[in-house]
């Protein structure tokens, strides 16, 4: 089986202070340009609009290419809930015999699936011979332009 290395690092979120005071000025039109409002509104605390759970957050580092199909770039950030059930069609931080692998967690006709977003990794199929765990569903991605 081929598991292509997807997790660089893990680091818990730290909400304390981090990013407050950013100031929110007003929505951006991403069609056609529109006069700009003369006001801003409450300040934005990332913290608040990235994270719903605290307690069962982190982040993780992606290294790699096999989730680019869902805008999840080599060097992006992460954000990870644990409090969040791992459903079908949820990306997830998953561990399977051992490596630590961002995918696609898809249930159909009673089997389980790791499925890459790049053609050029295969599906993972689970079964009982395969020690698995899932870490977290990804709620988010940091990634720079």
């Amino acid at each position: 089986m081929f598991i292509s290395k997807t997790i660089h690092s893990i680091h818990p979120a730290r909400t304390e202070t981090a990013w407050t005071g950013i100031m929110f000025y007003c929505r951006v039109s991403a069609g056609f340009p529109s006069p700009a409002d003369d006001y801003m509104d409450n300040p934005l605390d990332l913290n608040d609009y990235l994270i719903k759970n605290k307690a069962a957050t982190f982040y993780v580092r992606v290294e790699g290419d096999s989730m680019i199909g869902a805008g999840i770039h080599h060097g992006d950030l992460l954000i990870v809930d644990r409090s969040i059930k791992p459903v079908s069609g949820k990306v997830v931080i998953a561990v399977l015999d051992g490596d630590l692998t961002v995918k696609r967690l898809i249930h159909q006709d009673n089997r389980c699936c790791l499925v890459a977003e790049n053609p050029k990794y295969p599906p993972l199929e689970i079964d009982e011979n395969h020690d698995f765990q899932i870490w977290g569903v990804v709620t988010g991605v940091i990634h720079e332009l």
